[in-house]
């Protein structure tokens, strides 16, 4: 189907997500009650849910993905599998086998230099057990849950949203449903996302609700927090979590970080490590897991300088951007340099624009497909009440458009956040462009006098007022002048922290002075690109997941040769003795040149053997032949994704695969180099 005949059909839907958009727009100028811009908002996701859906339905065939055939070679040549399958497995649990964890390294090697090594960054490596303190103060206990039911029989359980709307979404397809049923579920679904447990409770209770798959009976709703919960320690006072993300470690230790880092701002951070969320009914393979890997960065840098010095080096790349005003009007993602999205406005700064273009030549180098990978800007309905601005990078695969990196100025949310719950001063300095003279308010406690009076109670009553920022102290002195005295002692009976206290102003005294100042403390912003490894690995396998033209039972991956699990396959024409020290030499050799290998000496013909390297994605074939082992000694080299094969001398054989392996050369110029080989000899 023609572009133009796609657009024909596309026009209307994307005309009713524009006119919707509008509509949302103007309730949120008019300050319309949140209920209203809520259902506004949700018929704006149903309609660009229709667009989105329709285009990925005219995707030319040749997009169409044989996933059945892909699970296969993944099982089969045991990239990845499910965790215990022998004792029946765990739903969102996966084990890497030898090529999926040689991919997995690789590509996190390669994170490494790209990122980690080319931008300087400080690397560290966080416990993954967190206290609970840690995650009350970032938002996670109170906020990181989902509301989920119970089959009270077999006790499986479901994500209350997810059971309503999929039973709602039947309701509307059955023909035998009144209009005004259709049109009732229809709204409901709009307004799910905004809905309280007590009305999913109802919905559930209305529409007389069982469970998916066994038809029983289901149990009251009740939150559920997607962190695994522990205590540390044998006593189990402290309780703790599996971490749910790895940024909150790169936070609490800001202070360290910047000392390192000789105080100086902008610098960021990095850290590569497993997260922990307790999905209540995971899927889609290793798209949505309860243990998974996250390399995350936080770039620290000044609120109110946020260029970047090297974003010249970046200003030119073309990316598809896909921004909210695009995705509010109907509109398709445009590809525009970031240079220009930035100076429009559309990206909010060039220290989130220069890491945006990062995880684009990132993705590339690792072998992403161009054409399958768009940068999504959160909606305001979507982004979090900190972030600045925070866009997606996601990849188009059998399950439709997925986020694998989250790139977003989270303000100073989490430095202030632990700072005010630890009273540590996670702030940067930055020097004035002149001597200001300020007036400055200190709490000096007279511990002798508190000592003195509260006795056993004093070291407690220190500690808490050691807590209280300035203005508290200040309502404190208020409340004490205003308060009921104890007639016998003059102390007032004041609350501090969650106990009371008998003080005066006395011990409490503030002392205000003026003090020149040559520097002035900030907050840093973070900007904060967070990387789903486990996503990029599956996306990439899918994407270069091949089928050979005329044999559809030959499957292949064109992984690149940077990322690919092994380089390079050393194997004998025939089992012949003759050849054995030749493939033995060649093979050592490429070890010592770090070029990692294996020899395949199994029976069957060299075409098979070729077959069994495809599948495992390696990108070039040594073959050893007769022809090798007379002089002047030469082999031949195969390449994947062409088949192509050409002839090399044995000395020059191993600094080739090696700078193919890394990049430095590419199969194009060696064929110009090499005579090509056009059969092999299988007989003496």
């Amino acid at each position: 189907m023609a572009d133009t005949q796609i657009e024909q059909i596309l026009a209307p839907l994307r005309e009713a997500v524009k006119k919707q958009g509008n509509v949302v727009r103007s309730l949120k100028e008019s300050n319309a009650s949140d209920m209203e811009v809520k259902k506004a908002v949700g018929e704006l996701k149903a309609l660009k849910k229709q667009l989105d859906d329709k285009e990925l339905a005219l995707q030319p065939p040749s997009e169409t993905f044989n996933r059945s055939k892909f699970a296969d070679l993944m099982i089969r040549r045991f990239f990845y599998d499910q965790s215990f399958s022998i004792y029946g497995g765990v739903a969102g649990l996966y084990d890497f086998g030898p090529m999926g964890c040689a991919l997995k390294s690789n590509i996190l090697e390669q994170w490494k230099r790209f990122f980690v090594l080319e931008e300087q960054m400080l690397e560290i490596d966080c416990s993954m057990l967190t206290p609970e303190r840690v995650l009350e103060t970032s938002g996670h206990v109170e906020k990181f849950a989902d509301t989920m039911v119970k089959d009270k029989k077999t006790g499986e359980c479901f994500r209350l949203d997810h059971l309503i709307k999929n039973r709602l979404e039947t309701l509307i397809k059955d023909k035998k449903q009144t209009p005004e049923v259709k049109e009732e579920c229809k709204d409901i679904i709009i307004k799910l996302d905004g809905m309280t447990t007590e009305q999913m409770s109802d919905i559930v209770n209305k529409f007389n609700m069982k469970s998916p798959t066994t038809g029983n009976d289901l149990s009251e709703p009740v939150d559920f927090n997607l962190m695994f919960a522990t205590q540390i320690g044998p006593t189990g006072d402290q309780k703790g979590f599996l971490r749910p993300e790895t940024a909150q470690g790169i936070f609490v230790n800001f202070k360290r970080l910047l000392e390192f880092n000789q105080g100086r701002l902008p610098f960021a951070a990095a850290q590569i490590g497993n997260a922990f969320r307790n999905e209540i009914s995971p899927r889609s393979g290793l798209l949505r897991v309860r243990e998974f890997t996250m390399a995350e960065i936080e770039h620290f840098c000044d609120p109110s300088d946020k260029s970047h010095s090297k974003f010249c080096d970046v200003e030119n790349t073309i990316m598809k951007l896909y921004s909210a005003c695009n995705q509010m009007d109907g509109q398709p993602p445009v590809d525009i340099t970031i240079g220009e999205a930035v100076s429009k406005g559309m990206v909010a700064n060039q220290t989130l624009g220069y890491f945006m273009a990062r995880i684009y030549l990132f993705m590339m180098k690792i072998g992403v497909t161009k054409e399958k990978l768009r940068f999504r800007q959160h909606m305001s309905n979507e982004m979090a009440h900190y972030a600045v601005d925070c866009w997606d990078a996601e990849c188009l695969t059998s399950y439709g458009w997925v986020e694998c990196i989250g790139c977003a100025d989270r303000s100073a949310y989490d430095l202030s956040k632990h700072g005010e719950e630890t009273k540590q001063r996670l702030v940067a300095e930055r020097k004035l462009p002149a001597p200001k003279t300020i007036q400055v308010t200190e709490l000096e406690m007279d511990k002798g006098l508190i000592g003195k009076t509260l006795r056993k109670d004093s070291k407690e009553c220190v500690e808490k007022l050691s807590k209280l920022s300035i203005n508290e102290v200040k309502q404190l002195h208020e409340f004490i002048d205003n308060g009921k005295r104890d007639p016998t002692t003059g102390l007032t009976l004041c609350k501090i922290g969650n106990k009371e206290f008998q003080i005066n102003k006395e011990m409490i005294p503030l002392k205000s002075y003026s003090k020149t100042i040559h520097v002035e403390e900030i907050v840093p912003n973070v900007i904060e690109p967070s990387f789903g490894i486990g996503r990029i690995i599956y996306t990439l396998l899918e994407h270069t997941f091949k089928i050979r033209e005329k044999d559809e039972q030959r499957t292949y991956l064109s992984l690149p040769p940077l990322v690919a699990p092994l380089k390079c396959c050393v194997l004998p024409l025939l089992d012949n003795d003759k050849f054995t020290p030749l493939v033995s030499m060649l093979s050592k050799n490429l070890c010592l040149k770090g070029v990692s290998n294996k020899i395949d000496d199994s029976s069957g013909s060299v075409g098979r053997r070729y077959a069994r390297t495809d599948e495992i994605a390696v990108p070039y074939c040594i073959t050893v032949d007769f022809d090798s082992l007379v002089e002047p000694q030469s082999v031949t080299i195969r390449e994947r994704d062409s088949m192509e094969q050409i002839r090399v001398p044995v000395s020059e054989v191993v600094d080739l695969v090696y700078s193919l392996s890394q990049g430095n050369t590419v199969w194009n110029v060696a064929k110009v180099k090499y005579p090509k080989f056009e059969s092999q000899q299988t007989n003496e």
